[in-house]
């Protein structure tokens, strides 16, 4: 299943969210104008890697110039390929301009922000050792998901669907879709406990548990943070 829209309308630009697909973009490009080694670097600096992290709340020093807890924020404007940074750019444009239509602009940020890093810190309590960086913006992404679910379950996505090599395409209530895709996502992370992988382009991986958990704290978040009331 593919999203493509829902129907639910918004009451304001969603500037926040715009301005998020704009700075993801502007650094994945900076990414591909860097050699294979100075992307190498660039990750090793900007996104997560777990090991480190774990150093960094040991007090051990990790001797680099980014502070790795800055790299909670920092990684999540990092990706590694174009079906990573369209995918996830795709689908904070069709649910996070309602999110951010609900909560207000600075909430939003604020909400999207601390998704993304409580999505990374799920991801990092299963893979405490791992030497592999921790890139994406999945995790906050799966924040605003949970969210949606919460406020708008009856919502309609239109979604394309594939069939062996029929393509159609169906509108699907937006629990149903998001309810498919968080059991996948929670399967998937319990399966892997077993299986070293992670995200990052190096791995291969997909930071399952910074799926799941960036879409439980989102769904729990986003009732706080006022995504019921009214103005």
């Amino acid at each position: 299943m593919f999203p493509l829209s829902d129907d639910n309308p918004t009451r304001t630009t969603p500037y926040v969210t715009l301005a998020l697909i704009a700075a993801n973009i502007v650094v994945f490009i900076h990414e591909l104008s860097l050699t294979s080694s100075g992307l190498n670097q660039f990750f090793q600096l900007y996104a997560v890697i777990p090991r480190e992290l774990t150093n960094s709340f040991r007090g051990i020093p990790i001797n680099q110039s980014v502070p790795e807890l800055l790299t909670l924020v920092t990684s999540q404007f990092l990706h590694g390929g174009f079906m990573h940074v369209g995918g996830n750019m795709l689908f904070l444009w069709i649910f996070g301009n309602n999110i951010e239509d609900r909560l207000g602009h600075l909430k939003y940020l604020i909400f999207y922000i601390t998704c993304g890093i409580l999505a990374a810190l799920s991801q990092w309590f299963f893979s405490m050792s791992s030497p592999i960086p921790s890139l994406g913006a999945s995790g906050a992404i799966a924040g605003v998901m949970g969210a949606y679910i919460i406020r708008f379950p009856g919502a309609q996505i239109n979604t394309l669907v594939f069939l062996g090599f029929f393509i159609t395409k169906i509108r699907i209530p937006a629990i149903l879709f998001l309810g498919i895709w968080f059991l996948q996502q929670a399967f998937s992370s319990f399966a892997s406990l077993n299986v070293p992988s992670d995200i990052g382009m190096n791995s291969g991986g997909i930071a399952y548990w910074a799926h799941a958990g960036g879409f439980v704290f989102g769904a729990i978040l986003g009732p706080l943070m006022g995504l019921f009331s009214e103005e």
